[in-house]
């Protein structure tokens, strides 16, 4: 039982970043825009946040910190969307040119900054937020050390914006809203929705969930960041796709390449992973060839429920 219960510990390092990720990457597109910029949202979140935590851990530490620091990451995603969101919107640019330039501005501005401020890249902080045991909830049987030992708060962020993204998308006016200026532009513009407002929010709800996901990915895997999130913004890219741009699904999908993950980087701790004959970079390769795999089978299988990265003028109709 403790390999298992470790198992499912590492699986939530991995697969809760990814699903905050791609649930916000799930906003944008449902609201007709192509969100490539994640990475690069989430190279910009991580790096204020942590840069905050480097600065204020002499002043306060623990939760309060942590809270504080996802308060930051959200800001900032939500503020860098922006420009997606207006060169997409507003200047109809191209969409995927316009993610890849911010994937390729965010870890170069946070480089270029690290070193400015601090003379080298590497933005070092202390993990004061680790949780061996929540009170109560950790002595639960079973569920306790499932879900409540060796954990951080950041997991119960996730799962949180997990639930209320599902409500949000499916069960509000909002979320009609959005749904319909992805999938039909032209009918919610025609019953009055502003196309604009509406996939301006998308974007920046993407931006707010991308900003957070860069920093619960770097705390619990690293005490340093160094301006990279290891290729999680296109790998949650890929759990939205595979996940069908559906509440339910992306949530199965990001445990899923969790559990690839894990297996990954943590096989040595696993018995009977760590006696097969097989080379640490077959272990690293495994994510991404599962990756290929899902998407060779889901793009055959299905297709997006939205019209993705639909054109809007609104003097068209």
């Amino acid at each position: 039982m403790d390999i298992f219960y470790f198992i499912v510990q590492q699986t939530m390092f991995f697969a809760i970043p990814l699903l905050i990720v791609a649930l916000g990457g799930m906003f944008a597109e449902r609201s007709g825009v192509v969100n490539i910029a994640l990475e690069g949202i989430m190279v910009m979140g991580a790096f204020t946040s942590i840069f905050f935590i480097h600065f204020m851990q002499d002043k306060m530490s623990g939760q309060l910190l942590l809270i504080l620091a996802v308060l930051v990451a959200g800001l900032t995603g939500g503020i860098f969307s922006l420009l997606h969101a207006f060169a997409s919107i507003n200047l109809k640019a191209d969409q995927t040119i316009s993610g890849t330039a911010l994937n390729m501005f965010a870890p170069a501005f946070a480089i270029f900054t690290a070193r400015m401020i601090q003379t080298v890249q590497q933005v070092q902080f202390t993990d004061t937020f680790f949780i061996s045991k929540v009170p109560v909830l950790g002595s639960i049987p079973i569920i306790g050390p499932l879900l409540f030992r060796n954990c951080y708060i950041t997991t119960y962020i996730g799962i949180g914006i997990a639930i209320a993204a599902g409500i949000v998308i499916n069960h509000t006016r909002f979320g009609l809203r959005l749904r319909s200026c992805g999938e039909h532009p032209q009918a919610a513009d025609s019953v009055g929705i502003n196309v604009y407002k509406i996939r301006y929010a998308g974007v920046v709800i993407s931006g707010v969930l991308a900003g957070i996901g860069g920093l619960v990915f770097v705390v619990p895997t690293s005490t340093n960041f160094n301006a990279t999130v290891a290729g999680y913004g296109f790998l949650a890219l890929a759990v939205l796709i595979f996940g069908q741009w559906r509440t339910k699904r992306i949530i199965f999908a990001a445990f899923f390449f969790g559990i690839m993950k894990t297996f990954a980087s943590a096989y040595s701790g696993i018995p009977f992973l760590k006696g097969l004959p097989i080379s640490n970079e077959v272990y690293k390769m495994i994510p991404y060839i599962a990756t290929l795999v899902i998407l060779t089978i889901s793009s055959k299988s299905s297709q997006a429920p939205r019209a993705e990265g639909i054109p809007y003028d609104k003097g068209s109709r």
